[in-house]
C-alpha cells in the first residue's frame, strides 16, 4: 500500500550511531509512496556517508548551508529556504540531544537547523525522532527542551528501550524504522475517531475439553487486530482483547490476551463500560464442553468414543449492546459475522437478532487466515459492499464508516 503517495518528506540526520536506521527508515518511506529529500549534518557524516543516502533516497544529499547546487528547482544559494518550501513534514531522525537543545534556542548554524527554523511553521510541520544514551534522555535539560518543542508545536516521538551503542541499557533509543514508518503515516492520517474510545475484540477463542485439547476454529485475527491499528490511526485510545492468537500488538495499541468465551465475555464486560465504540470482530466459539476432564481423556483401544456435552456460549455482542442500553450509555457497537452462504440474508437476521446499529459480514472460508478480504456493511437503512483489499486496507475503510455514523463525529484536521 502507498499511504505515503504524493507526500514529500525531508528527512534529516543529525550526529549520532542512530544514523545507521536513518538509511532503512529512508527506504521505507520510499515504499511507501513518498519522495525524500535527505539533509545531513557535518557530524551526521561521520556516521553515515552522503553516498548511501543518495543511493537510497533518488536524489542529491544537501549538507552545507553554503551549498551552491540547484536545491528543489531554485538556483539562488539558498537551500535553507527552497528545500523547506516544498516538503510536506520534516522529519529529523535522528535528532540528537544538542540539535534539539539548538532547535529550542533558534539557533541556526548549519543547513538543517537553518531549515527547520526558515520553515513556514503553518505548513510545514517538524517531527523529531530522538536518539541518545540513556542519562542524556533523562537529564533535566532534555526533557524541559522536549516539553519545550512540544509546546512550540514540534512533534516530539517517544524514544525505544533497550540495548545502547555504548553498552547500557534503557531509554534514549532511536524508534526502530518501522515505527517511524508507523507515526509518519498517523501523523498523516485524519483523526477521525479523536477523543473515542474503541474496544476491539479479534481472534478466536479456545474452548478446552480436557488439558490438551479443546475446540477452536480457523480465524487468524488478522481484521481485527487490523481495525485496532485503524482506528488507533485516526486517533481513538485502543484496547484489543486477543483470543489465542501469535500477532504483534499493533503500535499504540493496549492489548488483552483472553482464551475461552466466559474469559472474553468477563474481560469486554468490565471494559465496555469506560468505551465509545466497541467493534466485535472475534470469532467466539458457539459452545463449549460441559465438562472439562481433570485429565486427558485416553484411548483404551476399545474403540469406544467418548461422549461430550456442549453448553451455549453467551452472545457477548448481545449482551453488552443490551446492557448499554439500559444503562442509557453511548456505546456505539459493531458486529461481524463469518458465514458461508447467504451472507446477505444471515447478516441482516444477526444485526437485528443482536441489537447493533452496524454489522459487518463476511465469507468466512474466504477470508480465514488471509491477508485481505472483502466486506459487507448492513445498518438500518440497507447494505453496502467493501471490495476485496488487504485486511488494513479494509479496516481504515470501516473506521471511517463507523466515524461517519456517530452521533458526535470529531471536527479536527489530519495531522494533529
Amino acid at each position: 500500500m502507498s499511504e505515503l503517495a504524493g507526500k514529500h518528506i525531508v528527512l534529516g540526520l543529525s550526529g549520532g550511531i542512530a544514523c545507521y536506521k536513518a538509511a532503512e527508515f529512508c527506504r521505507a518511506l520510499i515504499k511507501a509512496g513518498a519522495s525524500v529529500q535527505v539533509v545531513m549534518t557535518e557530524a551526521a557524516t561521520q556516521f553515515i556517508t552522503p553516498v548511501t543516502m543518495q543511493a537510497l533516497s533518488g536524489r542529491t544529499v544537501f549538507s552545507s548551508q553554503w551549498d551552491n547546487r540547484n536545491a528543489a528547482g531554485v538556483d539562488n544559494n539558498m537551500p535553507h529556504i527552497n528545500l523547506s518550501r516544498e516538503a510536506d513534514a520534516i522529519v529529523v531522525a535522528p535528532a540528537s540531544a544538542d540539535f534539539m537543545a539548538k532547535l529550542l534556542h533558534g539557533r541556526a548554524d548549519d543547513l538543517l537547523s537553518l531549515m527547520c527554523l526558515a520553515r513556514p511553521i503553518d505548513k510545514v510541520p517538524l517531527i523529531l525522532a530522538p536518539a541518545m544514551n540513556r542519562e542524556m534522555w533523562a537529564h533535566p535539560a532534555t526533557q524541559r527542551n522536549v516539553a519545550q518543542l512540544k509546546a512550540d508545536g514540534a512533534t516530539v516521538l517517544d524514544v525505544g528501550v533497550g540495548d545502547q551503542a555504548c553498552g547500557e541499557i534503557g531509554d534514549g533509543r532511536m524508534l526502530e524504522p518501522d515505527e517511524l514508518l508507523y507515526e509518519l503515516i498517523r501523523f498523516f492520517t485524519p483523526k477521525l475517531l479523536a477523543g473515542q474510545q474503541v474496544l476491539v475484540s479479534a481472534g478466536p477463542t479456545f474452548e478446552a475439553i480436557d488439558p490438551v485439547r479443546g475446540l477452536t476454529n480457523l480465524s487468524s485475527g488478522k481484521m481485527g487486530f487490523a481495525i485496532a491499528r485503524a482506528a488507533h490511526e485516526a486517533g481513538a485510545h485502543v484496547t484489543l482483547v486477543a483470543g489465542p492468537v501469535s500477532l504483534p500488538t499493533p503500535r499504540g495499541v493496549g492489548r488483552i490476551n483472553v482464551k475461552s468465551a466466559l474469559n472474553m465475555q468477563k474481560t469486554l464486560g468490565v471494559l465496555s463500560q469506560n468505551a465509545t465504540v466497541f467493534i466485535s470482530a472475534a470469532a467466539v466459539a458457539d459452545w463449549r464442553p460441559a465438562d472439562i476432564a481433570v485429565q486427558k481423556i485416553k484411548k483404551d483401544g476399545s474403540g469406544q468414543v467418548p461422549t461430550l456435552g456442549f453448553v451455549e456460549n453467551p452472545d457477548i455482542l448481545a449482551g453488552i449492546a443490551q446492557t448499554a442500553r439500559a444503562q442509557s450509555r453511548a456505546l456505539y457497537c459493531v458486529g461481524f459475522a463469518a458465514e458461508s452462504e447467504d451472507l446477505l440474508a444471515h447478516a441482516q437476521a444477526k444485526r437485528v437478532r443482536k441489537g447493533v446499529p452496524l454489522l459487518v459480514g463476511n465469507i468466512g472460508p474466504d477470508t480465514f487466515g488471509q491477508d485481505d478480504n472483502a466486506l459487507l456493511l448492513v445498518d438500518e437503512q440497507g447494505s453496502s459492499e467493501l471490495p476485496r483489499a488487504s485486511k488494513l486496507q479494509l479496516a481504515r475503510q470501516l473506521v471511517a464508516e463507523i466515524a461517519r455514523r456517530l452521533p458526535n463525529p470529531s471536527p479536527l484536521p489530519a495531522t494533529t
